[in-house]
């Protein structure tokens, strides 16, 4: 047989130029296929959006059976006004959940409002422990779950470019972001006065007159037992009984440094106790304070954004338990702040960093305005009083919250909240649940402020815990005992609840998290810079890949590369570009476009081929992949890692 010189000599290693193979069209037309997915998805959108039904009519309710947290239910629609005030106003359409009692002869039946504001009623997936028995019934709460929402895009880009949260720069740019979202919503048809706490109380007495309902009962949560009260005032023949957990008085929106400070006390008592805290410092509240009053600058090369702290060091007290409040646990918080005082910054930096990546998104913005309105008239009077606000834990987070006054004026008040900003008496059965610990809503304050006003109140205090998050993640048979046995018979049984073990020395700290956060970015960054160093080198060698080598490099060496790139770039801002967000999509395609595109083209690079043309090819499809990836999903935090996977897809195409 005879074997040609050409074939002879020629290198294994070496494949001829990519051919048009069936396998390899097969494979193109498959990449393009998800590649116009991504497309579809990105400028479709979703279809599961509440909307009126055409040819509806006021007060309309219709109703059909779904599942809600895996129990039977109703699910459907309320057609209601926009503003109840003005006849000409355009409808809107409100969701409705009910699950529906198992017993044939049921209970009274219980609605259920979560706290907030800003956040969907729906997320109250606790209310299905009281099913069974009774009917739940949660109502979307307008604004929010209904077919308006009161987003605002433009508060969030504020807040997520701000180079310190409460900087006189970025609290005006925040009130300026404010301001233009309501303009634009206005400018949409929606009428901002219909949004209010009155308004959401008639919702919910809609539904219960249409449900055919009488008298019910409600279990609150935090902002939801603002709604709740009101609820009672209004309509006192409608509630039955009511329980409120965390509860919110009139002018509470807001929080003192006073306050504040008594349940800061709390813990340093607490931490004199414990051998570990008490080794760590004689006086923890003293402690707090003072590197509260300096909190410093930067952590190694990274900066600390102070305000971002200041503003989130009660935020990350709230709850005591890690169950209630994940991350930002009171002793987390407390530990980070000890740490600080002993040296290591880093818990510090991460409050700082984290916070700014959450809080901006976590909320419905608009909602929090309009709901904020009804404390209105306490803000003028707090932001009035002549004192160096954001100095202190309650300040400064209330300095954030109300962008140091400016929100009263950014967003339009409601003639509704006049009427119910102040605390008025009640005959409603009411129990009042709260955590010793509760640094948003203190019981000390519902006990002085509302207990005098309900002659048929109790009240609960349970120790060693926080707020809302505490009391339903705690105990849960107690906590269901406590409020089932209340509403079912109006005594209070806390026989389950044992006392919360509280750890002020707990084994993984924020400075721990910093350390391995800091750790794995600069370890991808290392990984981002060699890494080319290496496929740039083998390219300029003319060496390629075996076909095995090739799907690897082409199809898993991105996934890592497009990760160092994204990990460098996130670096790179918080070192050197404080007004970049983290989820911005022009530092996810610029940073993981071209490590893929290298990745790629490395893969199928050829002698052969015509490498500049191929090259720019693979980089310019990877932008667009990486741009169609990064907007698919719903949420940012993964617009990143579907970015990778557009870009690798795009870049295989060239």
């Amino acid at each position: 047989m005879t074997v040609s010189a050409d074939k002879k000599n020629r290198d294994p290693d070496v494949q001829p130029a990519r051919a048009f193979t069936a396998a390899r069209i097969v494979a193109l037309v498959l990449i393009g296929l998800v590649v116009f997915g991504l497309g579809f998805l990105h400028f479709a959108g979703t279809d599961d959006a509440v909307s009126v039904p055409s040819g509806a009519r006021e007060g309309q309710l219709t109703l059909e059976a779904c599942t809600y947290e895996g129990e039977p239910a109703d699910c459907g629609t309320l057609v209601v006004r926009e503003n109840r005030h003005d006849p000409n106003t355009r409808l809107i359409a409100l969701p409705i959940k009910r699950i529906r009692a198992h017993s044939a002869n049921p209970g009274v039946p219980v609605f259920g409002l979560l706290g907030g504001p800003g956040h969907s009623n729906f997320k109250f997936t606790a209310m299905k422990r009281f099913a069974g028995d009774r009917d739940v019934v949660l109502v979307g709460y307008r604004g929010i779950d209904g077919s308006v929402s009161l987003d605002c895009p433009e508060v969030v880009d504020s807040r997520e470019s701000s180079p310190d949260w409460l900087k006189t720069s970025s609290l005006e740019s925040d009130a300026a972001a404010f301001r233009a979202c309501a303009d634009r919503l206005r400018d949409e048809g929606v009428d901002l006065a219909g949004y209010t706490v009155p308004q959401r109380v008639d919702d919910f007495e809609f539904v219960r007159r249409k449900l055919g309902y009488g008298p019910i009962d409600l279990v609150s949560e935090s902002f939801g037992t603002r709604v709740a009260l009101i609820y009672g005032w209004r309509y006192p023949k409608s509630i039955h009984r009511s329980v409120l957990v965390g509860a919110n008085p009139p002018g509470h929106f807001l929080w003192d440094a006073k306050t504040t400070d008594e349940q800061l006390q709390r813990y340093s008592a607490l931490c004199a106790k414990d051998e570990g805290c008490r080794g760590r410092t004689e006086d923890l509240a003293a402690s707090v304070h003072s590197e509260f009053d300096r909190i410093p600058s930067r952590w190694w090369f990274l900066p600390i954004k102070e305000g971002n702290v200041r503003a989130a060091a009660l935020f990350g007290l709230f709850n005591a338990t890690t169950d209630g409040g994940g991350p930002l646990a009171g002793p987390l918080t407390l530990d980070t702040f000890l740490s600080s005082e002993e040296g290591d910054a880093s818990g510090m930096w991460l409050l700082s960093v984290a916070t700014q990546l959450a809080f901006p998104r976590v909320q419905v913005a608009g909602d929090v305005a309009a709901m904020g309105q009804i404390d209105d008239a306490y803000a003028r009077r707090f932001f009035a009083a002549p004192v160096d606000r954001g100095k202190a834990i309650g300040d400064a987070s209330t300095q954030f919250i109300w962008i140091g006054g400016r929100l009263v004026d950014a967003w339009p008040d409601s003639r509704d909240n006049k009427l119910y900003n102040r605390v008025r008496d009640s005959e409603v059965e009411t129990l009042l649940v709260g955590g010793a610990l509760d640094f948003s809503t203190p019981p000390q304050v519902a006990a002085r402020e509302l207990l005098p006003h309900l002659p048929n109140g109790k009240q609960v205090v349970l120790p060693n815990l926080g707020h809302t998050e505490d009391f339903w993640a705690y105990e849960e048979p107690a906590s269901t005992r406590l409020i089932k046995t209340y509403l079912d018979t109006g005594r209070v049984d806390t026989s389950l609840y044992t006392e919360n073990r509280l750890d002020l020395t707990p084994s993984f700290t924020h400075s721990d998290l910093a350390k391995i956060v800091v750790g794995v970015l600069l370890g991808f960054a290392a990984l981002a810079v060699l890494s080319p160093l290496w496929l740039g080198g083998r390219l300029l060698r003319g060496k390629t890949f075996g076909r095995k080598g090739s799907v690897a490099a082409r199809l898993l060496l991105p996934v890592i590369l497009g990760l160092a790139g994204w990990f460098t770039g996130v670096l790179i801002v918080l070192i050197a570009f404080a007004t970049v967000p983290l989820t911005s999509d022009v530092l996810a395609i610029v940073s993981i476009t071209l490590p893929v595109a290298l990745a790629v083209y490395a893969g199928w690079y050829r002698p052969a081929a015509h490498g500049t043309i191929a090259a720019l090819a693979a980089l310019a499809t990877a932008a667009l992949g990486a741009w169609l990836g990064f907007h698919v999903p719903d949420a940012p935090g993964l617009g990143p890692l579907t970015a990778i996977v557009g870009a690798i897809l795009g870049s295989n195409l060239a």
